[in-house]
């Protein structure tokens, strides 16, 4: 529950730059058969946004931020409920939650759940929106930090 929080609080205070126009943030609002969505964003002119929150604790290499760390069917349901609303003419963004402070780059974690990656990227060619945010971390808090690259780092 403690990334969704820290994600509903950056959301209220407009913190997150993509989703910032939003003024609207609703909780575990249902959607497509059997689902919930973490947030529903909503704003005057501007298309209702579905928004999934994903916990990325996992690093194999260093600076390289994975998801998921074990299989996730139910991970690969959201992906493509999220893709239905974009295909509808929603928004529709899956917001991977980085977790540690060590990690500049997220990839999707294909030799642990190859179904969950060619989701993502059905998704992704379906209009999902990917958005990848660090945190920073200290014994009193977890707040939302600056953006973090999706894919590997080049070279």
């Amino acid at each position: 529950a403690l990334p969704n929080r820290a994600v509903r609080a950056a959301l209220e205070a407009r913190q997150i730059a993509a989703l910032a126009a939003y003024d609207s943030v609703r909780p575990e609002v249902k959607y497509a058969q059997g689902s919930r969505v973490d947030f529903l964003l909503s704003g005057e002119g501007l298309p209702d946004a579905y928004v999934e929150v994903k916990s990325v604790t996992l690093c194999r290499t260093p600076g390289l931020a994975e998801f998921p760390d074990s299989v996730t069917a139910r991970g690969a349901k959201h992906l493509e409920a999220l893709a239905q609303m974009a295909q509808a003419g929603h928004r529709a963004v899956l917001l991977y939650l980085v977790q540690r402070t060590d990690c500049t780059h997220v990839v999707m974690a294909d030799d642990i759940d190859p179904a969950y990656a060619d989701a993502h990227k059905a998704a992704t060619q379906a209009g999902v929106e990917t958005l990848c945010l660090g945190t920073a971390i200290s014994p009193q808090e977890i707040r939302i930090a600056a953006p973090l690259a999706l894919g590997r780092p080049a070279g």
